[in-house]
């Protein structure tokens, strides 16, 4: 089997249906179930003997190293993390609670658990942590990718606790000789996106007649990977990557937040039109963000050239199907949109709009 952390949220619930897409080996998903865990995403797995869900916390060290004994995985996969930059500024406690504090219990349990495994084990056992890249900080226009030498340099609190926890994570090898491999990403889209995100978030604001925020001028630039890429990017690093080392994934889409938010208002004209007008008058500038990274981008040539991944979907294919899969699933949607998720939308966008004229008649 595999152990799975953080496999309720949007990334971790991909791969844990990807996984058992694509394979016959088990998983143990540990999950804390925090405001962005939602078993909801996992349901079609309910009957399934090969999977196993537990409920806690990866700072509860003792738990963690009881279910590895009992179970017996040949590997971790490290999903877990607090991931919002938003929500790190206004409460940075819980991600350094989580993504350091948790992350280092959670290798000292793995460490305990490695040292006593019989030889052959020892030697095949694997620990995946998976970070991204805003590790790296930011770039200009003008600046190369990110790739796997670049210098940290963190912007966030969120993107911080990340960087702390991927030191940590090489330190064990170094030190420790713990089996690691590290992987960091783009930005990952796709279904189950909890809606604070860019993408998700534009989705259901549009389809409720909200206004559509746009941060600043929007002209920040994300590279974009559709998260069944990113699934199958780990499946490979976990199958064949090289221990100690790190595989930058990225999706080769570079677009700024504007571009994003006109073509999903695109596609939701084409897929779901309006009585009248276009869904780009929703299209709001608001306050932009403390500290708001200018461009990220990924250098993927690492991890082709050594284990032979590539992103099969382009922005366009991935983000229709994206947008698809929104509309079909309206009761998923409805259920994540709790009294919490909405006290967050207020804490974070209301009373920042700059002006009230629709972005599309200020950015080409």
């Amino acid at each position: 089997m595999i152990f799975v952390t953080g496999g309720a949220g949007f990334i971790g619930a991909n791969f844990v249906l990807d996984w058992l897409a694509q394979s016959q080996e088990g998983v143990i998903n540990y999950d804390k179930l925090t405001y962005a865990g939602n078993l909801n995403n996992l349901v079609s797995l309910q009957n399934d003997q090969r999977y196993i869900f537990v409920q806690g916390d990866i700072n509860d060290g003792d738990k963690v190293a009881e279910l590895l004994e009992k179970y017996k995985p040949r590997a971790i996969v490290h999903f877990a993390a607090e991931s919002h930059v938003d929500r790190s500024i206004h409460g940075p406690a819980d991600f350094v609670a989580t993504n350091i504090n948790g992350t280092f219990s959670l290798l000292e349990a793995t460490r305990a658990y490695w040292k006593n495994l019989p030889e052959d084990e020892k030697a095949t056992f694997r620990f995946l942590h998976i970070s991204t890249d805003e590790v790296y900080g930011t770039l200009s226009d003008e600046d190369p990718p990110f790739s796997e030498t670049t210098a940290y340099a963190p912007n966030s609190p969120y993107s911080a606790s990340k960087a702390a926890s991927d030191h940590l994570v090489r330190a064990y090898h170094h030190t420790y000789g713990l089996p690691v491999l590290t992987t960091n990403c783009s930005n990952n889209y796709g279904p189950y996106h909890f809606p604070e995100k860019l993408i998700p978030l534009i989705i259901t604001n549009a389809r409720a007649g909200k206004d559509l925020p746009v941060y600043g001028d929007g002209k920040q630039i994300r590279d974009w990977l559709y998260v069944t890429d990113h699934c199958a990017a780990i499946r490979r690093v976990l199958e064949s990557g090289r221990l100690g080392e790190t595989y930058n994934v990225g999706g080769w889409n570079e677009q700024t937040n504007m571009s994003v938010v006109h073509t999903l208002c695109d596609l939701l004209d084409q897929l779901q039109p309006k009585t009248s007008g276009s869904y780009r008058d929703q299209i709001r500038h608001i306050t932009d963000r403390p500290g708001h990274d200018r461009r990220y981008a990924i250098d993927a040539r690492k991890i082709e050239k050594e284990l032979g991944w590539k992103p099969a979907e382009t922005f366009e294919t991935g983000l229709r199907k994206t947008v698809a899969w929104y509309l079909a699933n309206d009761t998923w949607v409805s259920q994540v949109q709790s009294g919490n998720y909405l006290k967050w939308v207020d804490l974070q966008y209301q009373g920042k709009t700059q002006d009230q004229k629709p972005a599309t008649k200020e950015v080409a």
